[in-house]
């Protein structure tokens, strides 16, 4: 009877030592041209340059582009829509949004769809804190690591913890 006790012991071990395998069998692509990077664009949004500004990137194919507007100390992600109050004889309901659209070589962050004329329906002080010197900031990220990534995009402070990217302040 200890023979067979042992013998099964020694199964059982051998079972479990041949069944146990660490080795993970996930292929993960690495990303391994493209760096997390960033860079500001200030600019007016007016009539004359359509309302939009640009800035010229590298972009591979495998990078995502996140775009945060500034207000006061932090950063919004874009797209984002403003909503206007009620003033005066202006149309009532007026609402645009901040956008942004990319290529290989170009961001360019703009207003669309503005439900109203921005050029005559808009009051100085709106100008002012909505289209005048207005700073965004472009993210450019690796999709292989962000794209199951446990990050929320929307809070800029998170991305650039999670993607290892230095604050530029300013």
């Amino acid at each position: 009877m200890k023979k067979y006790f042992t013998l099964m012991l020694v199964a059982i071990f051998a079972f479990g030592a041949v069944s146990c395998d660490d080795r993970n069998d996930d292929v993960v692509q690495q990303d391994n041209d493209t760096y997390s990077v960033m860079a500001d664009i200030t600019g007016s949004l007016n009539a004359g340059n359509s309302y939009a500004i640009e800035q010229g990137v590298n972009i591979n194919t495998t990078d995502v582009v996140l775009v945060y507007r500034r207000v006061s100390d932090a950063w919004q992600m874009i797209p984002k829509t403003v909503y206007l109050p009620n003033v005066g004889n202006l149309p009532t309901g007026r609402e645009f949004d901040y956008n942004f659209v990319f290529d290989s070589q170009t961001v360019q962050v703009r207003i669309d769809d503005p439900n109203f004329n921005l050029a005559t329906e808009i009051t100085p002080e709106e100008a002012n804190q909505y289209l005048t010197n207005q700073t965004f900031r472009i993210v450019l990220v690796p999709a292989s690591q962000g794209k199951n990534a446990n990050v929320d995009y929307s809070d800029y402070d998170s991305v650039i913890k999670f993607f290892n990217i230095p604050d530029k302040k300013l």
